[in-house]
């Protein structure tokens, strides 16, 4: 009651516009839908519900599959449970050898390359491996030529007629 009568220094709130007002009908216009989006939603509700049903179906008869075959699964699981076993490690064996297979393949692809003079990824941190094992086997056999000398001199001073 208060809302109604406002006292002096009081001001009234604005009216309500009316549900099915111009404002509300050109606010409304703005934000619906163009035909476009409007088949995209209906085509995704529609797919959306076809696969809610399959997914259904597909629960139902697995749960029922269960049912119905439970029993036998236990009574011949004595034969299935060596069976699993073979082709289990049959296809991890036949997957293993494939992608032993195809890092091969890989390998000797990126080394025809390589040789080949083409740099495919990676090769020149192939070229800095080569030359820093250059430079120590270099380094090594500087120092066996060096040091080789002492030694051989250390002998003979140890055993002079050897």
């Amino acid at each position: 009651m208060a809302d109604r009568h406002a006292g002096p220094g009081q001001t009234q709130r604005p009216a309500r516009p009316t549900i099915l007002g111009p404002a509300f009908l050109s606010r409304f216009h703005e934000h619906s839908p163009n035909p476009t989006q409007l088949s995209g939603f209906l085509a995704l509700m529609i797919t959306g519900g076809v696969l809610f049903l399959l997914t259904g179906i597909t629960v139902t008869a697995t749960v029922l599959g269960l049912i119905f075959f439970t029993p036998l699964i236990f009574v011949s699981s004595p034969v299935w449970v060596p069976v699993g076993a073979v082709l289990f490690f049959s296809v991890a064996s036949f997957l293993c050898l494939c992608g032993f297979g195809v890092t091969a393949t890989a390998v000797m692809s990126w080394m025809y390359r390589y040789l080949r003079g083409f740099h495919p990824p990676g090769s020149d941190r192939v070229d800095y491996a080569r030359s820093r094992l250059a430079d120590t086997a270099s380094h090594v056999k500087d120092y066996a030529r060096e040091y080789g000398g002492y030694w051989h001199r250390k002998a003979k001073d140890a055993a002079p007629g050897a």
